[in-house]
């Protein structure tokens, strides 16, 4: 899709909205007292539907769902893009958005209820309640605050049931030193929740959640109920390879997912409504969903959370950070084939919600922080802030940083140079212009350079770049020292190939070995901590392994990670 067709598809369908800046000033009202739910009229305000319309062109988003609001009422509900990329079928505000992990602080609330109601105490181990649960944990007890904030020490995504050979999740820290993002332990609160409540996971959300705020479009659970009001969505049609922001799409196939690290589906109109459920403080239209303990301890940073961006920390089931000097709650949500966000000011009471429909790699968040910035202004009588740049792989401010000739131990050279505002690499006398995808890692789509990033090199953190590599490929810059390298021991040769997973979650894996050491798709190192098993390089403490098995004819034949099994595929 092309920025003409982009522009053309991102005629809103406006439910509500707001009459103009001046007209925000009442969402400083008292958090205590929320008045019944009024929706305001006109439009969503033009420097932010012009943003979107940027953002989604530049992105290659076919679709965007918005909702606004401040503590009193509905600002507005509208929707952009198409939801079939043949038939350019507008979506519309009806349609539902898997919002993924943001379902993680309707956990926390409903697990804040059940302690308000006696039922649990969030300090008290996991076990007292989840007898049966199959884990190890070697390095301290975890307890539901660990949980809810992250901090327990266990991996990301492994199955709660140990695996056919009797392997249970391990720890890999003590429990409340850092933050490691677990959806396992998500689902393992959702499991508490059911045992406490009587009532599974959806129903129970419903119950507590949904229903008192009228949320009634919301589906507590992605399933083939809910199916048909699910809004069309996308992902990479290539899922072995990095995914160029313009690259091809290809339409996502039905999910079934009712796990509580992200199993609720909603429309802008009902996220509005839970947005105000936050900036009221846990009050709803009927009065307290969760008592005002609560909704502090909600709401307290307890950890670290980098993850979400620098000087942000994780309380239970949401970041909190600042943004201009004001107290924001925040979270994002990926799917299979959705992106989400939802940014929230306390100080000033206004919220925004965005949800993409399709998986490439990124979050809303630029269109949920300028909405916010606006409502803002707009409650403080204030003028509009400037309209961000939409383009994500714009510019790199320090370019000359990374130009220059990059040599290979064989001779072969890299040349990298700048193309207007982007970095380049020259192939066949032609410069292609890098997408910036996170830190000194690029994307060129070529097909010489389709199956890796490109990842600059640094001795240090505050070191000019010095290498390049790709893949398997490395190259020094020109007028720098190789570094000391130990030479790679052969069985790692077994365990290079490409493997793959028929489940959507996992997708791929390239396994190459670079300077002596194993990578995942070349930018993820493995070390290894045991017989054909490796952990993480990038996170010394991380709870994140891979391991290799079914080793045949000098090739392994399964790669386990914590997220499930792949099996080889070819050997490249």
């Amino acid at each position: 899709m092309n920025r003409r067709d982009m522009m053309a598809a991102a005629a809103a369908t406006v439910v509500a909205g707001f009459a103009g800046f001046s007209g925000l000033a009442r969402s400083a009202a008292p958090a205590s007292a929320p008045s019944p739910e009024r929706v305001a009229v006109d439009a969503v305000p033009a420097p932010l539907k012009s943003f979107i319309a940027d953002y989604m062109a530049a992105m290659n988003a076919p679709a965007l769902t918005l909702a606004l609001s401040d503590r009193r009422v509905t600002l507005a509900t509208a929707a952009y893009g198409v939801t079939d990329l043949a038939a350019r079928t507008p979506l519309n505000t009806l349609q539902l958005f898997e919002i993924g992990s943001i379902t993680k602080s309707f956990v926390a609330l409903v697990i804040l209820q059940l302690q308000d109601e006696g039922k649990l105490d969030v300090q008290h181990p996991i076990t007292s309640y989840l007898p049966w649960l199959p884990i190890e944990t070697d390095y301290g007890e975890i307890r539901i605050h660990h949980l809810l904030t992250h901090s327990s020490g266990m991996p990301d995504d492994p199955p709660i049931w140990p695996g056919e050979d009797g392997t249970r999740a391990r720890q890999a820290f003590k429990p409340g030193t850092q933050f490691h993002y677990s959806n396992w332990g998500f689902d393992v609160l959702g499991h508490l929740i059911e045992s406490l409540d009587g009532f599974s996971w959806p129903a129970a959300v419903t119950r507590r959640i949904l229903a008192p705020l009228g949320m009634t479009d919301t589906a507590a659970a992605i399933d083939s109920a809910a199916a048909p009001r699910i809004a069309a969505s996308f992902l990479p049609l290539h899922d072995d390879r990095p995914y160029p922001r313009h690259g091809a799409l290809a339409a996502a196939g039905p999910l079934t997912f009712a796990k509580a690290s992200g199993s609720i589906a909603a429309p802008p109109a009902d996220m509005a409504r839970y947005m105000r459920l936050l900036l009221n403080g846990g009050s709803g239209p009927a009065g307290r969903l969760v008592s005002e303990a609560g909704f502090m301890a909600m709401t307290t940073p307890y950890v670290a959370a980098e993850e979400f961006g620098p000087g942000a920390s994780y309380g239970y089931g949401i970041a909190i950070d600042e943004l201009d000097g004001h107290k924001r709650l925040r979270h994002t949500g990926g799917m299979v084939s959705f992106m989400s966000a939802m940014h929230l000011d306390l100080d000033a009471g206004v919220g925004a919600f965005a949800s993409i429909n399709a998986q490439l790699g990124y979050r809303p968040n630029p269109v949920a922080q300028y909405a916010l910035q606006l409502l803002r202004a707009a409650a403080e009588h204030k003028s509009a802030p400037p309209v961000p740049a939409a383009d994500a792989a714009a510019a790199i401010v320090d370019a000359g940083a990374y130009t220059g000739v990059f040599i290979a131990p064989g001779g072969k050279s890299l040349q990298i140079g700048v193309a207007g505002r982007r970095l380049a690499i020259t192939v066949d006398g032609v410069r292609i212009p890098l997408e910036h995808i996170a830190g000194d890692q690029f994307l060129a789509d070529h097909p010489r350079f389709a199956l890796y990033p490109l990842v600059f090199g640094r001795e240090s953190a505050a070191a000019p770049v010095s290498e390049l590599a790709y893949g398997e490929e490395w190259y020094l810059r020109q007028g720098y020292k190789a570094p000391a390298v130990t030479a790679a021991a052969p069985q790692l040769a077994a365990y290079t190939g490409l493997y793959h997973s028929d489940d959507p979650w996992i997708g791929s894996a390239r396994i190459v070995v670079r300077r002596g050491r194993l990578w995942i798709d070349g930018t993820l190192p493995l070390d290894p901590i045991g017989a054909d098993l490796f952990r993480y390089g990038d996170e010394p403490s991380s709870p994140e392994t891979a391991e290799f098995r079914g080793i045949a004819a000098g090739r392994a034949q399964i790669l386990i990670t914590d997220g499930g099994v792949l099996r080889r595929v070819s050997d490249v």
